[in-house]
């Protein structure tokens, strides 16, 4: 911890623990507001993927009550908010607990924003590219010809914004990397270790996010692999950092 700081009683760091956690939430309700004014706009682009099914099993998509667009219009807006609002967000986590840290520690902030907020979007881009589409035509061709695929759009809504965001939740995998080897709770030689059962975690949990198929496991749980490889090289950047890499 660095000796330049003062030491804080317990009740200063609720304190600062709950300004941190209005400034997010007002920072969630403002992208909110935001994403209201485009909220068309992005309606659209979340339909955009009914056009790459397949044409001999359409989707079709039906308001089944009387508010149904109200709620998802505003649910948008919402999940819009809380995207805008991930750059904020990684900024107060890091503020409140970057007192507890070394100078040199302290000047990771900006890249931790910035690599935080890409490796979220990267994590939506290819959920909307790749991992949709391919649910979406899998599922719709379980009907068979003599069912049609009369979905309800609520459902829809909820099935989409579920992939899209925790692919962009898992996506942040380095970046917990980085917070955890900051503040002593991980090493690369921990996640060496546990490699083979992190991988058997990975295939687990990519068999619950898609089809029942061999190729879409492989889809999901490619990428997974790649994010943990690259943990652990983030995790020995900052341990070295600290002079001793783990090893």
């Amino acid at each position: 911890m660095s000796s330049g700081n003062k030491s804080m009683s317990f009740i200063d760091h609720l304190e600062e623990l709950r300004w941190r956690i209005i400034k997010i939430i007002s920072s969630i309700i403002f992208g909110g507001i935001l994403t209201f004014f485009f909220i068309d706009f992005f309606l659209e682009l979340l339909l955009k993927p009914l056009d790459n099914t397949s044409s001999d099993n359409p989707i079709n998509l039906q308001v089944l009550s009387v508010q149904g667009m109200f709620i998802i219009k505003w649910s948008i807006a919402l999940i819009g908010g809380v995207v805008l609002a991930i750059p904020v967000i990684t900024f107060q986590i890091w503020k409140f607990i970057s007192p507890g840290l070394y100078a040199n520690e302290r000047g990771f902030v900006l890249p931790l924003v910035f690599f935080s907020f890409v490796s979220f979007l990267l994590g939506i881009i290819f959920s909307y590219t790749i991992l949709i589409p391919y649910c979406l035509n899998f599922f719709a061709s379980l009907s068979g010809e003599t069912v049609l695929n009369n979905f309800s759009i609520n459902h829809y809504f909820s099935f989409i914004t579920w992939l899209l965001l925790g692919c962009g939740i898992v996506f942040q995998l380095p970046v917990v990397s980085f917070l955890l080897s900051t503040i002593g709770l991980l090493t690369p030689a921990f996640m060496r270790h546990y490699r083979r059962h992190a991988i058997v975690i990975i295939f687990i949990l990519s068999s619950f996010i898609t089809p029942p198929d061999p190729v879409s496991m492989l889809v999901m749980a490619f990428p997974l692999i790649i994010l943990y490889e690259l943990s652990i090289g983030v995790s020995w950047i900052v341990n070295r950092g600290k002079g001793f890499g783990g090893e």
